[in-house]
């Protein structure tokens, strides 16, 4: 639990509008980032950079104005007071760090996937929800333009009802040591998904495919599908074998379909009013049988985007969250509803294919109705 004199700074942030102080950790592959755009946004002040190897942190702390580094999270809390960290380290010790920081009272933010498995993701969950604390996921592909402005095209009803998603995420490298293809990449699309549906993300099922060609132990190759809403489906190709890099998402609607590739920064999103025309089929064999069906081809546009980095957004978004007391856009909860499909995902790709039940994203926290 948070002390009352935490809960009573943390009032005094909000009344006040003063910067919040973070520390990232973790100075690897994801941590620079962080800590650039901490740096940069008034919302905060970026107070510490904490690794076990010092001279990777210092390297990092340098160009930013030599902020403090620290080799534990121990040595940090009993050196500076801060509000919130940021976990860049690898996946399986998520958890470990982020309940280190909740029971000392701060904000957590937590680099995708949210944790190692559902049960060590839910107990993340209950810290923060018994501290007051916000615990965010960092769903970065939700943060930018071209995620904001598709979800504010469904919500206006712009493409109609979905009837396919189908996401391709492949490039040469890099092969993860501690996760598979699916863990390391499918958790942008599905965020993303969760992000844009205005139900989110709720499969009851999916079904996963991988192979391991080069005999690494985990799959380097997947496709994962699952249901969505009205007989649609979503597919999911993930690959770190290619050599070509794809970052495309098409998005199939009885209206229109849309197009996000995040590689053309000059067009990123392209909404074609091309399709078919057509009444949903009755279920007698002589109804669909009659059905009529013709095609549309009608013009393609693309809408202006900002130029702003997604993490920028991200980082600001956190800031907000903790500001208000409410849950972030990528909430804790977002995270466990990726995390979901993941451990569904896993399950699958051990039973050759088969289709396996995706946990309830209906989370009952202890103490709360």
């Amino acid at each position: 639990m948070v002390s009352n004199s935490g809960s009573l700074h943390r009032q005094t942030l909000v009344n006040t509008g003063e910067p919040l102080r973070v520390a990232v950790i973790g100075a690897g592959y994801w941590g620079p980032n962080l800590a650039r755009n901490f740096k940069a946004s008034p919302d905060w002040e970026l107070s510490a950079i904490v690794d076990q190897d010092l001279a990777r942190a210092l390297k990092v702390a340098g160009p930013l104005g030599d902020v403090p580094v620290f080799e534990s999270l121990t040595a940090l809390f009993g050196a500076i007071e801060i509000d919130a960290v940021a976990i860049a380290t690898p996946a399986r010790t998520h958890h470990l760090v982020a309940l280190q920081a909740l029971e000392a009272g701060k904000h957590v933010l937590v680099e995708k996937p949210l944790a190692a498995s559902r049960e060590l993701g839910l107990q993340m969950v209950q810290a923060a929800a018994d501290g007051g604390l916000i615990l965010m996921a960092d769903h970065t592909y939700c943060y930018t333009p071209a995620a904001l402005k598709i979800r504010e095209l469904i919500e206006a009803d712009e493409l109609g009802e979905i009837l396919f998603i189908d996401s391709v995420r492949i490039n040469l490298g890099l092969v993860q040591p501690d996760v598979d293809v699916f863990w390391d990449l499918a958790p942008h699309d599905l965020s993303v998904i969760d992000f844009i549906l205005p139900g989110g993300l709720a499969p009851e099922s999916v079904a996963a495919h991988g192979a391991d060609p080069l005999g690494t132990g985990k799959a380097c190759v997947g496709h994962l599908t699952f249901a969505l809403p009205n007989n649609a489906m979503a597919h999911i190709n993930v690959n770190w074998l290619s050599p070509t890099k794809i970052r495309q998402m098409i998005i199939g609607g009885t209206k229109r379909t849309l197009v996000w590739d995040d590689l053309v920064p000059q067009q990123r999103i392209s909404v074609y009013d091309r399709g078919i025309n057509f009444e949903k089929a009755g279920t007698s064999a002589a109804q669909r049988k009659a059905q009529a069906i013709s095609y549309r081809l009608g013009d393609t546009w693309s809408p202006a985007l900002p130029e702003k980095e997604a993490l920028g957004l991200m980082v600001a978004e956190f800031a907000e969250s903790i500001r208000q007391g409410r849950p972030s856009r990528t909430s804790g909860l977002a995270g466990m509803r990726v995390l979901n499909v993941l451990e569904a995902a896993s399950r699958s790709l051990a039973l050759g294919g088969e289709k396996s039940f995706v946990a309830s994203n209906d989370v009952q926290l202890e103490g709360t109705r």
